[in-house]
C-alpha cells in the first residue's frame, strides 16, 4: 500500500469517537485511503506530524455570505475563503440570491459561479435564495439546479426585498419536498418588526442599540412556531437558521420530540455577544453598528446560556458563522447608517464577520473534562459532520474516514499554546476592518488546515500557503435528514388527508 502522505502522532476526533494516539491517516490522491497503525512509507511519502495534538475534520461552514450585491464592501470569494482556511474551514456554502424582479434563477446561479470560479482557497457550494418562486422556476428550473448539485434553498419571512408570504412558502415547501431540496428559513415576524421600527423612528430612537429593540424575541418566537407548523402541514424537513431565542429554540425542541424533521442552527454571536455591544462609546458613538445583525444580539446572559444548552443537548444541528461582513469605516458599509452625524440603525447593513473565528471560539469550550460546555465529538458534529449530512456532502466532507476527502484540521498540543490566542483584527484574513470578537482569548487555533491532502494553512510556516484556485465547486447530492423523520400525519389530520390536496 502506498500513500502520498501520512498524518501521524495525533488524536483523531470524529462525530462518534476520540481515537487513541497512534492511529495514522493515510492519504492518496486527495482522499483518506486508510486509518491504521504503522502505515507503510518510503522516501517519497510526506509525513505530517501532529505532535500529539487533536485532529478534527475540516470545518464545513454551511452559512456564509460572500460576493453579495447587498454587501458591496464585504468579502468576495478570495478574501472570504482565505479567512475560512485560516480558521480551519475547508468547505463553505454561500448564497446565490435571486432578485425579487427576476423570473428565472438560472442566470443568478451562473453569475455566482463566475464570481467564485478560480477565486476560492477552499471548496464551496451554493444555496439558492428564492424571492420570486414562479411556477416556471418551481417546476422546471429547480430540477435543473438539483442535477447541477445545488440542492438547498433559503426562504425569508422578513426583509421587504426578500420575504415570502405563507402561501408562497407553502408552495416552495411542497416543491422542495418532492425534489429533495434542503430548505432553510430565516424566521422573524416581519410585521412586528415593521410596526416597532416605525414607532421607534417616530420617537427619535434610531441609534444602533435600537436595532435590538426593534426585533424582540417574540418576533422570532412567533415566526419559528409558524414555520414549524407550515413544515408539519406539508411534511417537509426544514432548517431554521441563526436562532437566538430560548422560546423559539423550545419550539424546535418540542417539534423534535415529536420526531418532526426540524433542524436548527445557531451562530457564535448568539453564544458570546449581548445587545450592550450595540451601544457606542465616547470615542465613537456609532461603534455599535459593528454588531448589527439579525436576529439581533439579545439582552441577558441567560439568553447566551440558553443557546449553549441547545448546543450541548442536540437541539442545534449546525453551528455556522453567518459570515455577513460589511466594512465598518466606509460610506458604503456600516456607515450607511450615519449621515451628517445622524445615526439610523435601519440603514446599517446587517451581519458580522466570523468565518475565521467560528471553529476556535467553539473549540475553546469543547473537551475539557470539568469546564467544557460540549464534548469534542459534539464539536465535530456541529461544525463538520452534521452540516455535511444535511447539505448532501456525506461521505465526501465532514468526517475522517476512508473514502472521504482528506480535509483535516490539526490543532496545537495544549502545552505549546499555553495562555491561548488573543483574537485581534490584525491577525485575521478577511476583507473587512474589524472583528466583533476583538480581545477575546481562545484556547487554541488551527496549526494546519489540510484541503484534499494539501496543506493550505500553516500558522507557523507562512500562514496561508494554499492558492486561490485550490477551491473546487462541490456538486452536492440530496441532503440527509439528521433529526426526526418524514411521513407523519400533521396534528389533528386524518390518515391520508394530505392526499386530497398535495
Amino acid at each position: 500500500m502506498e500513500f502520498d502522505s501520512i498524518v501521524t502522532n495525533g488524536i483523531i476526533v470524529t462525530a462518534s469517537d476520540v481515537l487513541p494516539l497512534g492511529i495514522e491517516i493515510g492519504i492518496t490522491d486527495g482522499k483518506i485511503s486508510c486509518l491504521g497503525t504503522s502505515l507503510p512509507r518510503d522516501e517519497s511519502t510526506k509525513i505530517i506530524d501532529a505532535k500529539g495534538a487533536y485532529i478534527t475534520p475540516g470545518g464545513v461552514d454551511s452559512h456564509v455570505h460572500f460576493a453579495q450585491d447587498n454587501s458591496p464592501t464585504g468579502d468576495n470569494f478570495v478574501t472570504g475563503s482565505r479567512s475560512a482556511i485560516a480558521g480551519g474551514n475547508t468547505t463553505v456554502l454561500a448564497f446565490a440570491s435571486q432578485l425579487k424582479t427576476a423570473t428565472s434563477v438560472l442566470p443568478t446561479v451562473e453569475d455566482y459561479h463566475t464570481r467564485a470560479k478560480d477565486q476560492s482557497y477552499c471548496d464551496y457550494g451554493f444555496h439558492l435564495i428564492l424571492t420570486n418562486p414562479t411556477p416556471e422556476i418551481m417546476s422546471k428550473e429547480l430540477p435543473i439546479l438539483m442535477s447541477q448539485g445545488i440542492t438547498s434553498v433559503k426562504l425569508y419571512m422578513t426583509y421587504e426585498p426578500l420575504k415570502l408570504g405563507d402561501a408562497a412558502i407553502l408552495d416552495v415547501l411542497m416543491s422542495a419536498r418532492s425534489l429533495g431540496f434542503t430548505t432553510m428559513v430565516h424566521a422573524e415576524n416581519s410585521d412586528i418588526i415593521s410596526l416597532i421600527t416605525s414607532r421607534l423612528e417616530a420617537a427619535g430612537h434610531s441609534e444602533p442599540y435600537f436595532h435590538a429593540i426593534s426585533r424582540p424575541q417574540i418576533a422570532e418566537n412567533e415566526a419559528t412556531y409558524r414555520i414549524i407548523s407550515l413544515a408539519e402541514l406539508t411534511d417537509t424537513p426544514i432548517l431554521i437558521v441563526h436562532m437566538s431565542s430560548e422560546v423559539a429554540m423550545k419550539h424546535v425542541r418540542k417539534a423534535q420530540t415529536r420526531m418532526l424533521p426540524i433542524h436548527a442552527e445557531t451562530c457564535p454571536q448568539y453564544l458570546f455577544l449581548l445587545s450592550e455591544r450595540l451601544k457606542g462609546n465616547e470615542q465613537d458613538p456609532f461603534e455599535g453598528a459593528k454588531c448589527v445583525c439579525s436576529p439581533p444580539l439579545r439582552h441577558d446572559p441567560k439568553d447566551l446560556d440558553a443557546m449553549w444548552q441547545g448546543i450541548a443537548n442536540g437541539t442545534f444541528t449546525t453551528f455556522s458563522s453567518d459570515h455577513a461582513p460589511s466594512t465598518y469605516d466606509h460610506s458604503g458599509g456600516k456607515k450607511l447608517g450615519l449621515k451628517d452625524g445622524i445615526m439610523t440603525y435601519k440603514s446599517i447593513p446587517n451581519g458580522v464577520p466570523g468565518v475565521e473565528t467560528r471553529l476556535p471560539l467553539l473549540f475553546s469550550h469543547a473537551g475539557q473534562e470539568k469546564t467544557s460546555r460540549l464534548s469534542l465529538q459534539r464539536f465535530v458534529q456541529l461544525t463538520s459532520s452534521d452540516p455535511a449530512k444535511l447539505y448532501g456532502l456525506e461521505g465526501v466532507k465532514g468526517n475522517i474516514a476512508p473514502g472521504c476527502d482528506a480535509d483535516l484540521v490539526i490543532w496545537y498540543p495544549e502545552n505549546e499554546i499555553e495562555g491561548g490566542v488573543v483574537i485581534e483584527q490584525k491577525m485575521l484574513h478577511h476583507g473587512v476592518d474589524y472583528t466583533p470578537y476583538e480581545g477575546m482569548t481562545v484556547r487554541n487555533w488551527p496549526r494546519y488546515t489540510i484541503l484534499r491532502g494539501k496543506i493550505v494553512w500553516d500558522r507557523d510556516g507562512g500562514g496561508v500557503v494554499g492558492g486561490v484556485k485550490d477551491g473546487q465547486f462541490l456538486v452536492r447530492g440530496k441532503g440527509k435528514i439528521v433529526v426526526g423523520k418524514m411521513g407523519q400525519e400533521a396534528t389533528g389530520m386524518l390518515s391520508g388527508e394530505r392526499d386530497y390536496w398535495r
